[in-house]
This record gives C-alpha cells, structure tokens and sequence, in this order.
C-alpha cells in the first residue's frame, strides 16, 4: 500500500566549509556574534523531509505518496520527481510563493549551520489527507505548524498508523501541542538532540511516551547508531559503516525511509530500524540528500551481510 509523507520539499542549497565553526566562535562573544565562511564548495540539491523520504522510498521499491506545498519555481523539482515516477497528485502549487529554501554550511565536523525560508511550506494546511484511498502507513514530517497539527489530526481520524517526527518543527509547539500529536500517532522518531529537547519541554520520560504510542520510540544518535524502545523491549540498532563519510544532510530522512518501508510491512520493528541504519549509511557517503543510488537487491545483500540474516520480504 501506499505511504504518505506530509512535510516539506526544499531546495537545499549546502555550502561546505574545509575548517571548523568552533575555531572561529568565540564563546565570550556570542552576544555580538558576527562571522563569516569561505565556502569553496557549493551545490545545490532537491531536499526537504517529504521529497527526501519519498526518493529512498521509490528506490525501495515502495509507493511513497509526498504531500506538500510549493512555489512558482518548482517546475525543476516537478521534473525530477516526474524521472523518478514518485507522484504529485498530493503537491499543491503556489503561485505567489517561493518552494522553501534550505542554506547549509557544513564544516568538516559534519556540524552544520542552517538558514530556512519557508515559503509556501506554511501554507501547507491547505492540503488535507485524503479519505479512503490505499495508504497504508503515514508520517507527519518537517512542515508549516498548522499543517503538522491538521495533519496529525486527519491521519488519527482516518485511522491511519502513522510516525510523528517533530525533527527541526519541534520548538515550534508547546507542550500541549506535542502531547497530542504523540497521543495520535503509532511511533515517535526523534534523534538524541531534540529527544532531551522534547522531554524538557513536555516533562515526558520514555515511560509516559510509550503510555501514548501503540508501538513506540525510536531515537537516533547518528554514528552512535539509534535506540529503539517499545513496552516489551529496548534494543540498540548499530549504526552501520558507510563507505565515505561526504554529507550528513539527508541522513535522517533516509533513516526514517527505511523505518517506514519496514513498518508499512509489518516486519519486527528491529529489521525497521535495522533498514534505516543501512540506508542512513548509504546516503552519508554521498552529496546531497537525493544523489544516493541504489537498489532493493543491493539492500538486501548489504542486510544480510550486517546483520547476519536475510532482510523480511
């Protein structure tokens, strides 16, 4: 069945800077804090959560269905998702706005610096999930606020399973707000960052999440691998070597692919998240958070030479 991803499409715009941020901030003058980065390196990519997800999905051999809102520049987009045969039936254009624009500088820490302009993201409650239909698994993603609360709200009354990844969204929300996009959604990802930010802001522990979620918690911790916590068990997934550490930018859509991929097809939570592991490491070898290449049956090779058993059908 199919899997619907609500969240953003980006341009991504990522610059690589060959030093450290940390060498050149000065910690007693972050009050007036002014620097700047020669950035020799410089790309421009097709990103945001939902276009990110859909791209590992399709290679997967999935039916990801993207839901997004976007501007008068995206014929460039249109073109690439139209080669790739990911839908756009759920794509709203806007003529008046631009596509949301990422702008990343990278140093050679993979720590990253970000500046965001939505654009026609925080226009996207203008979509609703669709009744009825063949979506069998969901994700409320990176979006405008509004949407991610309409959304939440639409998959939980269409009885939907779905993922609820509040990923750079989350300060956007009150506690409040968050308890009830955990009440209605199945899973929770978050990476270890914003784990411990969500917990301060909602007074959360593992415990009372999984009181609210039928399946349960998944943090990822980047190279530290991922921890995944239900009510019966609480695993560790090893983070697998990559070939080449490039770009960690798109890494966690790529993650959160393998881990739906997984959950739409009821497999054991851990070969999930075992999937997402691979495919993290597959992107982070590459530039880019869609220039990844590979196939279902590389995958599986790649599974069982891991993990040491054969990747569910």
């Amino acid at each position: 069945m199919s899997i619907l991803i609500s969240g953003s499409i980006a341009y991504d715009t990522i610059m690589v800077f060959p030093g450290r941020f940390r060498d050149h901030i000065l910690p007693d003058k972050t009050h007036m804090l002014n620097v700047a980065f020669m950035v020799p390196e410089l790309h421009r990519y097709f990103g945001g959560c939902a276009g990110n997800i859909a791209y590992s999905l399709k290679k997967l051999g999935a039916d990801p269905l993207p839901m997004a809102t976007v501007g008068s520049d995206f014929d460039d987009y249109a073109r690439h998702l139209d080669h790739l045969e990911i839908g756009r039936d759920h794509i709203l254009k806007l003529e008046d706005f631009w596509t949301a624009q990422a702008y990343i500088t990278t140093d050679i820490d993979d720590n990253q610096i970000t500046a965001f302009h939505p654009g026609a993201m925080n226009e996207a409650h203008r979509q609703a999930v669709p009744a009825g239909g063949d979506i069998g698994f969901g994700i409320v993603s990176p979006d405008g606020k509004q949407a991610m609360l309409d959304h939440s709200a639409q998959l939980g009354t269409a009885g939907i399973p779905h993922v609820f990844d509040p990923g750079q969204g989350l300060p956007l929300f009150s506690a409040a707000e968050l308890g009830l996009m955990i009440e209605r959604a199945d899973w929770l990802t978050v990476n270890s960052y914003e784990w411990e930010m969500l917990r301060k802001k909602t007074g959360l522990d593992v415990d009372t999440a999984l009181d609210h979620l039928a399946g349960g918690l998944v943090i990822t911790q980047g190279g530290a691998g991922s921890e995944l916590i239900t009510r019966s068990a609480r695993q560790t997934i090893p983070a697998v070597a990559p070939e080449a550490v490039r770009d960690p930018t798109g890494c966690g859509d790529a993650y959160r692919a393998g881990l739906l991929f997984g959950l739409e097809r009821d497999w054991a939570p851990v070969d999930a998240c075992r999937l997402g592991a691979i495919l993290g490491a597959i992107k982070i070898a590459h530039a880019g958070p869609q220039q990844h290449d590979f196939t279902p049956g590389s995958v599986a090779r790649r599974f069982q030479a891991e993990f040491g058993q054969p990747m569910p059908d």
